[in-house]
């Protein structure tokens, strides 16, 4: 059964077809992933269908008693309601349930006939029966755990909706949209204002949710793991594809290379009848075949979709070799920030070396912001000082571009005034990397939209970055196309890169070390995002189990003990030998404290020797042994390990959860054991010192 149609449906702006005759039938458990490039109509698609605004021809149907709910980039949200009423009060026709139920409390307490009195309170059972239906289907404790989900706090329930920012604003009309349970969801780039650990939750909800589902989204991991289908909106027109994001892509492909050599075929026998027209048309006896090539040229003009179906410029560019830095970049000493009474960090020490790629992630209100925006320069600290490095210029992308933008100015002069570049026409072919050309590069910025103003934004770091970038969320107003070029671009530049970001497929594209903001510090990480969510699920597990929190074993003790027993030397040895120091003290007649030991001849002193260097060399055999074992052993698992981390730094493994779940298992379980191995190594190799030592010695 079709939750909603749409049949020939056509919607144009300045005489500009946005949907060009689009037929589709959404199903109760579909799917749907919407791409496209910015300005393309997705949003546009998503209005039609919630009925908020009106095609220009083709019908719209929805099924009966079917609810919609739409959650779009941007929201202009009042006050005057607190958070978790407005969640609770957002489920269509509860509102006038508890109206009615009012109303008829108040009839019955002024009834006086007994058949009006039963006839009341036989309405004011039903009503009850109602609301029971909807306090089972919609109940406060659902409601709570879906703010938690998205972030909110337990005590922001009662907090009155004007006290939120924007960001927190669009968390909750999302909160009341998923509690709704609409049967038709449309999320419109929903990651945009939520941190990491938010959007793994919004992920997982949405794979549990039954009902269909249509995402516009940039962030390609999370639009692989939530769809089933895509529908594209292509030069040619909006098409339809079977699949994820990546299904897409590759079909998508195979058509473009099917649409090109067809076209080339078409190009052929075009050149070929007008060669043949050209040569025999003065000549009569080849009058009636060369307008048989006429004719088939004429039909050849309408056969030619090659020009429609190109693909129209995309977003790509390079950045140039920047000056070198130091070695140090940028020093963060006992670096601290506090707004009024609100503390948001302290006491963080941190180094970032050139050459770095840093992801700064956290929760929202963490302070990534404003620790991206300390470096910049753009905020002083409260406490501590940040120190720049030799020969370090740094670049800021902020998180909303108007701030860094003089939405007055045109396009091309803000480019040209943070250029370094000296020519007009080279500061304009890199306007036209980002998608600006002709008559466009003089448009204002303010009339732009946001990803616009995004490009703009990008265009004016790209012709001055420096060596130092710093980016907050830079992946936000951008497509989905888009945000994997800058991903490709940010790949060639050569200094130092810190960014805060949410979208996953980004950071795991770019990040060799991470710095993680929580409770009021920042932890650093040395190691790519794959390897820091490991972390992550090991703490957890060991903090549910008791363990560490560190992630490391929790029985290290344990595995020393392992660890010498198995090098070959146990505490037995040297025990032995105080031992046999204690017996040899005290094994002389009497057994006195005083008594002397009875005297030794030299040639069994000198078989005592031998002996005691036999061991010696025995048990450095075993050692040395043992140590070889080890590193084998080491080397394996650490082979094994490499080939793991680069097998789940690809986006496709994370379709098949099945093989993502065997490989993140086996990658943890073979660092615990790597670990242990390390460990006892280490052991080993100090072992064996000591009995190199005592051999030495036994031979002197």
């Amino acid at each position: 059964m079709s939750v909603a149609v749409l049949e020939n449906v056509e919607l144009a702006f300045a005489g500009r077809r946005v949907i060009p005759d689009l037929s589709l039938r959404i199903g109760e458990e579909d799917r749907i992933g919407l791409v496209g490039r910015n300005g393309c109509g997705k949003s546009s698609l998503l209005r039609i269908l919630v009925g908020q605004q009106e095609p220009d021809g083709g019908v719209v149907r929805t099924a009966r008693s079917a609810r919609v709910g739409y959650l779009p980039q941007e929201i202009e949200v009042g006050g005057g309601r607190t958070l978790i009423d407005t969640v609770l009060s957002s489920v269509p026709g509860r509102g006038q349930l508890e109206e009615r139920l009012t109303e008829v409390e108040d009839e019955l307490s002024r009834a006086e006939e007994e058949s009006e009195q039963m006839a009341l309170a036989e309405k004011l059972a039903n009503l009850h029966d109602d609301l029971a239906h909807f306090d089972a289907n919609y109940s406060p404790h659902e409601a709570h755990a879906i703010l938690a989900g998205l972030g909110f706090k337990p005590g922001d329930a009662k907090r009155d909706l004007a006290e939120l920012s924007g960001g927190w604003k669009m968390r909750a009309m999302m909160a009341a949209l998923l509690f709704q349970k609409p049967d038709l969801l449309m999320l419109d780039e929903p990651t945009n204002h939520l941190d990491v650990g938010t959007v793994k939750w919004l992920g997982d909800f949405l794979a549990r949710y039954p009902s269909a589902l249509i995402l516009v989204c940039h962030d390609r991991e999370f639009l692989n793991e939530q769809i089933s289908r895509v529908v594209s909106y292509e030069a040619e027109g909006i098409r339809q594809y079977a699949g994820n994001y990546e299904e897409y892509r590759r079909l998508r492909a195979e058509e473009l290379d099917v649409i090109e050599r067809r076209a080339a075929n078409v190009q052929r026998h075009r050149e070929q009848n007008e060669r043949f027209i050209r040569r025999f048309r003065a000549q009569a006896t080849k009058a009636r075949a060369v307008q048989s090539r006429v004719k088939a040229l004429e039909k050849l003009g309408g056969q030619d979709d090659a020009p429609s179906a190109r693909e129209g410029p995309s977003l790509s560019f390079r950045f140039r070799p920047c000056e070198r830095s130091g070695q140090d970049v940028v020093a963060l000493n006992g670096l601290g920030h506090s707004y009024g009474d609100l503390h948001v960090f302290s006491d963080v020490d941190l180094t970032a070396g050139r050459g770095d790629r840093i992801a700064i992630i956290g929760p929202n209100g963490a302070g990534k912001t404003t620790l991206l925006k300390i470096i910049a320069g753009e905020l002083s600290p409260a406490r501590g000082e940040v120190k720049l490095g030799y020969n370090v210029k740094a670049g800021y992308y902020a998180q909303h571009v108007s701030e860094r933008l003089d939405l007055g100015s045109s396009v091309f002069d803000a480019v040209w005034r943070a250029s370094v570049l000296d020519d007009v026409t080279q500061v304009r072919t890199v306007l036209g990397t980002f998608l600006f050309s002709d008559d466009e590069v003089d448009k204002r910025i303010g009339v732009l939209s946001g990803g616009e103003k995004a490009r703009v934004a990008l265009a004016t770091l790209m012709v001055d970055p420096g060596n130092l970038l710093l980016m907050d969320e830079p992946t936000n107003h951008l497509d989905l196309e888009s945000s994997e070029a800058q991903a490709e671009a940010l790949k060639t530049f050569d200094g130092t890169l810190l960014f805060v970001s949410h979208n996953r497929s980004f950071i795991k594209q770019l990040a060799t070390r991470i710095w993680h903001m929580n409770d009021g510090g920042v932890e650093e990480f040395p190691g790519s995002f794959d390897e820091f969510l490991y972390h992550l699920s090991a703490t957890r597990r060991a903090g549910e189990t008791g363990g560490e929190k560190t992630g490391l074993p929790a029985s290290k003790d344990g595995n020393k003990k392992v660890a010498a027993g198995a090098s070959g030397v146990s505490g037995d040895k040297k025990s032995g030998e105080q031992g046999n120091g204690k017996r040899a003290q005290a094994g002389g007649p009497g057994g006195g404290r005083d008594s002397e030991p009875p005297p030794v001849s030299p040639r069994e002193e000198a078989k005592r020797l031998r002996r005691q260097e036999k061991t010696l060399q025995r048990q450095v055999q075993r050692l040395r042994k043992t140590i070889a074992e080890l590193e084998v052993r080491i080397g394996e698992i650490e082979t094994s390990q490499e080939q793991r981390s680069d097998e789940l730094s690809r986006p496709e493994v994370y379709e098949d959860r099945e093989r993502y779940q065997r490989l993140l298992g086996a990658f943890t379980d073979d660092a615990n054991k790597l670990e242990e191995l390390v460990a006892r190594w280490e052991h080993a190799h100090a072992s064996l010192t000591e009995l190199d030592a005592e051999t030495t010695e036994a031979r002197a």
